[in-house]
């Protein structure tokens, strides 16, 4: 039985190909919001570090009704980092709107998130968006996309799939790629969303199925499963049953207090939803993602749930043990850290977090840095203080070898850089697979080790001169590609506990690059710079100028410091050196030596060296 009044899709695309904003259009040109209603860009990024960086980091849903057809929306991340969430939202749609960049063309997160959708046999209308660019080349792409399509085995009914040419910023879609420009609304879009994808089936009549695809928490309601229903109804108060593909001893069951439909980029209480409906519900405090709801009492196999990708980095947590721990932060016990870290668990299922040997540390594991530097912020925010180790790979043993993962590269940048940035890579065992002309830019693709990328985003900036476009995803795993030297330069450790002063800052950076201002409170063993020389050098920015009774010309002249450049959290992560960690408090990041004392750091050392 299908629902024809109804159609689910999720928006797939690379990382800022403009899937929000051409949600935000399809929400008010559908009527969503009132007309004199104040709406900030981009409104389906709601949270803070998602509008600070313009990125989706989690899959959010939202509907508009057009033409009387309800149209069920899940907006996708597209950084490679947060594949699991496309991955798991893909089980409740019936086709995917496939976002390709007029100018930028197909890229690595274009390829993953098309090869997801072609497994699932989904409908696909494909949407090539940003047709305004000055730089586009629509032509081409189409091309592109076509090519893309053979090469992932697209069937024949997939390659024969609809194409749109929109402009999200202006909202106006287009049949005719030869005049991309020429639409004025997004009815074209509409239409073809109607037409070609299909309705979801089920039976509002048969025994309850519902696949929780993707948990969520409120704080009036606490946790919140979210899913469609493949068959069946779902009423508020109705007891329900729990069971899992992948776990069949896992049976259990409760009670659902509330059920939400999903209205506009809001949430609607409902008294009940039927098959086919994207819903939101509460009260069963133990649902988990790819958990099925079934009918209490009634005979019924749980859905299949697809098996997440295994996490790539890893990065060690504990609690924080500088000489200003517990100073800046409101939670900073191990007890505090491991319970947050184990709540994200419930809605990230890209993430795995273990118990370490000592009951201050916890391994958390991820699909990259980004993953995981966005979990540190957002704890950060929240007050959490902590430590953070240096990210390194997850290795895997096949056939008595080690195999590590590797990354597909693709790179844009201006021909005159082209040479730096192959130097570079070359070193950190890239292999070049790939070269074009693109417009005036030059496009490389290369395979290298995962590890090879970590440092390699600032100095890819300043090689480039700002210009250059990195785009990495995962690409199975490989033979251990032996030793990479990473960071080259040497780290500036302050020698004595105080508040940085001029004179000794003045004195410092004499010797490298300074990362602390004048007033700035310092620890014995706290990375205060780097140098270009590889070795280590200990420093004293708390050192005072020696006063005496005699006057000379020139001895109080003002002493000039260096602007001093704050490192992100990102650029913090990319500096660590192996025997260094990162002090994550809410105030402050604090680059720091392990061993903070400096007799015993250098007895290490040695005996190492030995």
């Amino acid at each position: 039985m299908t629902q024809e009044n109804l159609r689910n899709i999720a928006i797939i695309a690379h990382v800022d190909h403009g899937k929000t904003t051409l949600v935000d259009q399809m929400l008010k040109q559908s009527g969503a919001f009132r007309e004199n209603q104040q709406v900030a860009e981009r409104v389906m990024d709601s949270g803070d570090i998602e509008r600070e960086r313009g990125i989706t980091i989690l899959a959010k849903n939202c509907s508009c009704v057009y033409d009387g057809i309800k149209i069920n929306i899940v907006d996708t991340p597209g950084h490679a980092d947060f594949g699991g969430e496309v991955e798991r939202v893909l089980k409740m749609v019936n086709g995917v709107l496939l976002l390709v960049d007029a100018a930028e063309g197909c890229l690595p997160q274009t390829r993953f998130v098309l090869q997801k959708a072609l497994q699932q046999n989904l409908s696909l209308v494909i949407a090539v968006n940003k047709v305004d660019r000055p730089d586009a080349r629509v032509a081409e792409v189409i091309d592109e996309i076509l090519e893309l399509l053979m090469d992932l085995g697209a069937t024949d009914e997939q390659l024969d799939s609809p194409m749109v040419f929109c402009s999200g910023r202006n909202g106006t879609a287009s049949y005719d790629w030869t005049g991309a420009q020429s639409g004025t609304d997004l009815k074209p879009l509409f239409e073809t969303i109607i037409k070609y994808v299909d309705p979801p089936e089920g039976d509002p009549d048969a025994p309850l199925q519902l696949l929780v695809s993707s948990v969520d928490y409120n704080d009036y309601v606490g946790r919140m499963g979210v899913g469609r229903i493949q068959n069946g109804r779902l009423k508020v108060g109705q007891q329900v049953q729990v069971c899992d593909w992948h776990d069949p001893d896992l049976h259990w069951t409760g009670r659902v207090n509330k059920v939400f439909d999903f209205k506009a980029n809001g949430r609607e209480a409902v008294d009940e939803a039927a098959a086919g409906d994207i819903v939101a519900f509460a009260g069963l405090t133990e649902i988990n993602i790819g958990n099925t709801l079934c009918e209490a009492g009634a005979e019924t196999t749980p859905l299949p749930f697809l098996k997440i990708n295994d996490p790539t980095v890893e990065m060690t947590f504990s609690v924080n043990d500088s000489p200003f721990a517990g100073q800046e932060g409101k939670y900073v016990t191990s007890r505090q850290i491991r319970d947050r870290l184990y709540r994200e668990l419930l809605k990230d299922v890209a993430l795995k977090v273990e118990d370490s040997a000592t009951t201050e540390a916890f391994r958390v594991m991820g699909r990259g840095e980004m993953h995981l530097s966005i979990l540190i912020e957002t704890m950060r925010r929240e007050g959490y203080e902590l430590q953070v180790s240096p990210p390194h790979v997850l290795t895997r043993v096949e056939d008595g070898k080690t195999m590590e993962p590797m990354e597909r590269v693709v790179i844009d940048v201006p021909e005159s850089y082209q040479g730096a940035v192959m130097t570079a890579l070359g070193a950190r065992k890239a292999l070049l697979q790939n070269m074009q002309l693109v417009g005036s830019r030059t496009r490389l693709e290369f395979r290298m080790p995962s590890r090879g990328l970590f440092g390699y985003r600032s100095q890819f900036l300043t090689d480039t001169h700002g210009e250059g476009v990195m785009n990495t995803i995962f690409d199975g795993y490989d033979v251990w590609q032996g030793d990479i030297a990473t960071r080259s330069s040497g780290s500036l450790v302050s020698w004595e506990t105080g508040e940085a002063v001029t004179y000794g800052l003045f004195n410092a950076q004499q010797r490298g690059t300074l990362l602390v201002l004048p007033g700035e409170r310092v620890y014995a063993g706290e990375v205060v710079g780097y140098t270009p020389t590889g070795e280590d050098i200990t420093v004293n920015v708390c050192k005072t100028k020696h006063l005496t009774n005699t006057r000379a010309s020139g001895s109080d002249d003002a002493l000039r410091l260096v602007p001093v450049t704050k490192l992100s959290m990102e650029a913090c992560l990319e500096f660590l050196a192996a025997d260094e960690l990162l002090e994550v408090t809410p105030e402050s990041l604090r680059i720091r030596k392990r061993i903070l004392d400096h007799d015993q750091r250098m007895k290490a050392l040695s005996k190492k060296k030995g």
